[in-house]
């Protein structure tokens, strides 16, 4: 990875239970790298990583109580033939390292999800056997992120998706946080993720704009916001 988007430090403050304050803001940061933005909700507070202005973000009254992730903003943020991601559910485990318990798959460059993971992110790695494939990358902001998708789906019944994502989660050193983004409506998946220690920090959209000029005016500097977490005060 190269340097860190700042949008990652709130992440990993997330996954250590300290959150942005509950003040119903929207913070703006510049946006991510390969032309990608985003809207990620925490509770009472969202974040926007953009190359619009702050003032561009704000005109259409986006809030940190849901409205960061309205149709309106959003299509907002995309422009009018810009792409928009599905909103999904973000959360966060720490790995258990120790002997990896999967095996690295290097024919799997045509499946879908291999694909998609590609997309989006960086230094994907697919790991996996005959329950399904897990991909491990350079996710949001740089985060550590994961996805799995199970051979046949009916296998989730019999406990495959739990027991390959604990599988996966030997493939990170014990105690670094990874991440991942669930669709809310896939509850399957969801319990699963839960199941094997995944917390829930928020919620998220990926957006692939379409813009005939960059609406950040050149030689601007965003700094980004920031914010302390007092002893005994979290989320």
């Amino acid at each position: 990875m190269g340097e860190s988007h700042p949008l990652l430090t709130f992440f990993m403050d997330a996954a250590d239970n300290c959150f942005p304050p509950v003040d119903g803001r929207v913070t703006v940061l510049p946006p991510l790298p390969g032309g990608l933005e985003c809207s990620v909700a925490f509770t009472g507070h969202a974040v926007v990583a953009t190359a619009m202005t702050d003032q561009a973000v704000h005109a259409q009254g986006p809030d940190g109580f849901g409205e960061s992730l309205s149709a309106d903003f959003l299509r907002h943020l995309a422009g009018p033939t810009g792409w928009i991601g599905v909103i999904d559910a973000t959360l966060t485990a720490r790995g258990t390292g120790g002997l990896p318990r999967l095996a690295e798959l290097t024919d799997a460059d045509d499946h879908p999800r291999v694909r998609h993971a590609r997309w989006l992110r960086t230094n994907v790695q697919v790991y996996g056997d005959e329950r399904g494939l897990i991909t491990l990358a350079d996710g949001l902001a740089g985060r550590r992120e994961l996805s799995i998708e199970l051979h046949r789906a009916q296998d989730s019944s019999r406990g495959h998706g739990r027991s390959l994502l604990s599988d996966a989660l030997s493939l990170v050193p014990e105690g670094e946080p990874v991440f991942a983004a669930v669709s809310p409506g896939n509850a399957r998946s969801l319990r699963a993720f839960l199941t094997c220690g995944f917390t829930p920090i928020g919620s998220e959209v990926l957006l692939r704009p379409e813009r005939r000029q960059p609406a950040l005016a050149t030689g601007t500097v965003r700094q980004p916001h920031h914010f302390s977490c007092r002893p005994g005060v979290s989320e």
